[in-house]
């Protein structure tokens, strides 16, 4: 019998628990949303943010113990996921307009911090970041657009992104050579999808050839849009349900945020992508220039395979640790890549149960 698809967009991987959506207006002018998933009032908040073209859909996937099921069974019974701008739910990655990380800083996490509070008061907050998301909270919380955060997960990526010297080369003529060129002004994993002989769906044709370790076309464009010439996660890590959905996973993604990220890997740390922009006054030049001043306690994890974003988090990790000695943890999880440390089919058992603990000893 042919397995039933998993809807898209769906809520049901979450189990007992009380599920209601809260919008949210962010001061440039975006609606975005926080979904709570609440299976019992505790002190501690656990607030969930995705990814770059991913969604709260990455922390509530039916096909395995997902992270907020096993934060429920862990007495985190209040737990919060949110959809930023850059998240596959929203339109917004498909758009022509040229967001930029210091945006999401500036405008998302204060505004979703500012909901959030609205419905939970002053108990504790700890967020647990992926991905540009945890580039982009990572910012917030060093430029003091956020605070009362009681502790930080960043996987993958925090402050000193670093790539492949493939992905250096992507980041620094793609955007250009998408925008002027080959158009559109964003990239798909749905491009094989597309009309025969359109721009996406040849795209995706050539894409393939190079990308000879699974036959899911969706998988190749990833490998394509994030990775240095290899897949974004560990495949031996993920479902197979999961990898055979990995369109519904992962949306659009604007070329623009491409040139942020280009901007902080030359300069090796994170930077404002326009210093002389009156609109993002409020930020710093350096995001790590005021890391002495930040308090929260940081977990910085990382696969052992990091395809997309190297040894980011290791180097992040070192940088901070010669600033405030002792205060920020280092986890290195062996065998995974930048995706799969939260998707992954065995993540509730090799990698949650680390998250867990550092939030358990950091709560309280």
């Amino acid at each position: 019998m042919e397995q039933q698809r998993i809807a898209r967009f769906t809520h049901a991987g979450v189990a007992d628990a009380e599920v209601s959506v809260h919008p949210f207006a962010t001061g440039d002018g975006l609606g975005l949303n926080l979904t709570r998933f609440r299976r019992n009032d505790c002190d501690d908040v656990v607030l969930l943010v995705h990814g770059l073209t991913t969604s709260s859909d990455m922390y509530i996937m039916p096909e395995h113990t997902n992270l907020v099921n096993h934060l429920h069974d862990a007495g985190f019974g209040d737990v919060w996921a949110v959809d930023l701008r850059i998240s596959g739910r929203f339109p917004y990655n498909s758009e022509a307009t040229r967001h930029d990380l210091d945006a999401i800083a500036l405008h998302d996490h204060p505004a979703m911090l500012a909901e959030l509070r609205r419905h939970i008061g002053d108990r504790r907050v700890h967020v647990i970041s992926h991905c540009v998301g945890a580039i982009s909270f990572s910012m917030a919380l060093f430029a003091a657009t956020v605070t009362g955060v009681t502790s930080l997960v960043c996987n993958s990526v925090s402050l000193t992104p670093r790539t492949p010297r493939w992905s250096k080369i992507k980041l620094g003529y793609g955007p250009a050579l998408m925008e002027y060129v080959l158009g559109p002004c964003h990239l798909d994993p749905r491009y094989a999808n597309a009309p025969l002989l359109t721009r996406g769906w040849m795209l995706a044709k050539a894409v393939a050839p190079f990308h000879r370790e699974c036959g899911e076309p969706a998988c190749h464009m990833l490998s394509f849009m994030w990775g240095g010439g290899k897949p974004i996660f560990t495949h031996a890590k993920m479902s197979p349900v999961t990898h055979g959905r990995l369109p519904d996973l992962f949306g659009a993604c604007n070329v623009n945020y491409y040139r942020h990220l280009h901007a902080m890997v030359k300069a090796g740390r994170a930077v404002k992508r326009h210093p002389r922009d009156p609109r993002s006054a409020a930020l710093p030049d350096d995001y790590l220039s005021r890391a002495a001043s930040v308090t929260t306690p940081i977990l910085f994890l990382t696969g052992d395979r990091n395809h997309v974003f190297t040894d980011s988090n290791i180097v992040c990790h070192r940088t901070l640790e010669k600033v405030t000695p002792g205060l920020h943890e280092l986890a290195v999880l062996p065998g995974y890549g930048h995706q799969d440390p939260f998707m992954g089919a065995a993540s509730d058992t090799e990698v949650f149960p680390q998250v867990v603990d550092f939030l358990k000893r950091k709560a309280g």
